[in-house]
């Protein structure tokens, strides 16, 4: 077991160079490093705890998703009795149901209409078998709709799913690096963003809906009459996102939703050199757009972002490239953030800001510095003892641990890792799982020398009989720390993350690293008595 062959000698040095090297860039300036070659760039993030940054906390309003969810149901009640030519009266919304009064002679055939509109909650794949709608008969002709909790609360998780993701894309446009984008609770999403001191910006960007669309602006009223109460029931006020206040009468129908955009970007007009952000749909927008252009020559069409008119320009040709332009007073930072808000998509549902957290960088930087000193004073104490305590062997054993700590900076750097405070901490334990390994080992050759073997023999059966015990205790933290990276977040995936990476090094270095050197020990002393 101490025999190595060269080419397997040197591939364990090599491949403990390499992985030490990965994290050379973390002792560079960040501007130094960015004139490397990309491959060489990755290092260590540091978390929102060690260099400061912002923290948001956004709550989804969730009376929103409850009134989205009911307008829906209003809307599919008239359809399901349009479609079934049942005459109603009064399909009116309240609290947290839907009612519709019928004749009674069609009340049994609408009621057996609008109970095949209930689906199971959470899809076909869900277990429960309850319905996110209840359809009663309230007698009298009067039909009542209403939502169950359940529903509602998995409505809101999927609303707080897909806020999420959009949320994440804002902020990733933005250039921040290594985000936390979270749940926290029923209907809060927990943003940090490291290294970002101002959060008024992201603010502005995450507050907004960015529901966008495209609809026709209704001549056949002026917005003075509109105000004086002539406004038609397919057609709506709406006031211009930038000042002066402009009121424009917009239809309702909407030609082209923000779904259908797949690309845009914030450019110059080349006629006017004003800020504009240029647009491009996908097939299915390019089409509805093409055909909406078509039909309207020469009317305006109003470009819409959270009901505030952004542009109401002519439409002069058909446009059927599928793409197109949006000017309006813009300037360079508000067309990129518009820009940005379309690539991204709209929320869901609006969010609000109901916690907001700066932290400075002089608290990271004391973070790091008491980091710094709990690993030292750690570190230096465990050198000690193991010198101390097996002398020779000591020094193999502190080489090793330098190298396993130098492997899971570099395993870290390597995959752009966040490294928080919790991080450290599980550096500093993998030291004391490192040291472990190495002393358990230690002792197996003092108990086999002990009971009279030769020094060779003695160590080879220290290594043989510390394996098995050695692998079970790390398999086994291991598998903990598997565990809280797969259900914790934040922090906690931190810790579990540098903890992981460390008991593989660990299990690397005690038993590959420790056994190379004092292997090379054994062939260069050739020892009668073993210093341990």
């Amino acid at each position: 077991m101490l025999y190595f062959t060269r080419w397997k000698a040197l591939g364990i040095i090599l491949l403990a160079l390499i992985v030490c090297l990965c994290a050379v860039p973390n002792f560079f300036p960040e501007a130094q490093v960015k004139s490397w070659p990309t491959w060489a760039q990755r290092r260590l993030v540091l978390g929102l705890d060690l260099q400061g940054g912002s923290s948001l906390q956004l709550e989804v309003d969730s009376n929103y998703v409850k009134k989205e969810k009911l307008d829906q149901v209003r809307d599919d009640v008239r359809r399901v009795l349009r479609e079934a030519k049942i005459g109603y009266t009064g399909l009116v919304t309240k609290s947290d149901a839907v009612e519709v009064r019928l004749k009674d002679a069609d009340a049994q055939t609408a009621l057996a209409k609008l109970r095949e509109l209930p689906q199971p909650i959470g899809g076909l794949m869900g277990s429960s078998g309850q319905r996110d709608l209840e359809v009663a008969d309230a007698g009298g002709g009067l039909i009542r709709l209403s939502i169950p909790e359940a529903a509602m609360i998995e409505r809101l998780r999927k609303t707080i799913e897909q806020s999420i993701q959009i949320v994440e894309k804002r902020v990733n446009e933005l250039g921040t690096v290594e985000p936390v984008i979270q749940r926290q609770g029923n209907d809060r999403i927990l943003v940090q963003v490291p290294g970002l001191q101002d959060p008024t910006h992201l603010k502005e960007i995450l507050g907004k809906t960015a529901k966008m669309e495209f609809r026709m602006v209704d001549t056949s009223v002026s917005p003075d009459q509109a105000q004086q109460g002539k406004l038609p029931p397919e057609s709506e006020l709406l006031m211009s996102a930038s000042p002066p206040p402009t009121p424009y009468v917009v239809k309702k129908q909407v030609l082209v939703a923000g779904g259908d955009l797949i690309d845009a970007q914030a450019t110059f007009d080349q006629r006017t050199s004003e800020p504009v952000v240029s647009f491009k749909f996908n097939t299915s927008g390019a089409r509805k757009f093409a055909q909406a252009t078509q039909e309207n020559v020469g009317l305006p069409f109003a470009i819409v972002l959270d009901n505030k008119v952004i542009s109401a320009p002519r439409i002069n040709e058909p446009i059927t490239g599928g793409q197109g332009q949006i000017s309006g007073s813009f300037t360079v930072q508000s067309a990129n953030d518009l820009a940005i808000l379309m690539r991204a998509g709209a929320l869901p549902a609006p969010l609000t800001v109901v916690e907001e957290r700066t932290v400075g960088p002089g608290l990271g930087q004391d973070s790091i510095e008491k980091g710094e000193l709990a690993a030292y004073v750690g570190s230096i104490l465990v050198v000690v003892f193991m010198l101390l305590t097996y002398r020779l062997f000591g020094v193999f054993a502190n080489i090793a641990v330098t190298i396993n700590v130098a492997m899971i900076f570099g395993l870290l750097s390597l995959l752009s890792a966040t490294l928080t405070l919790p991080g450290i901490a599980g550096i500093v334990l993998t030291v004391g799982i490192a040291v472990d390994s190495n002393v358990l080992i230690y002792e197996r050759i003092r108990e086999e020398l002990r009971g009279g073997r030769s020094p060779i023999s003695a160590i080879d059966a220290g290594f043989k009989r510390a394996l098995a015990t050695i692998l079970d205790s790390n398999i086994t933290t291991f598998i903990a720390a598997a565990v809280l990276f797969m259900i914790g977040t934040g922090p906690v995936r931190g810790f579990a993350v540098t903890l992981g990476i460390g008991i593989i090094t660990t299990v690397f270095t005690a038993f590959t690293m420790t056994r190379l050197i004092v292997a090379w020990w054994v062939q260069w002393k050739r020892p009668k008595t073993v210093p341990i």
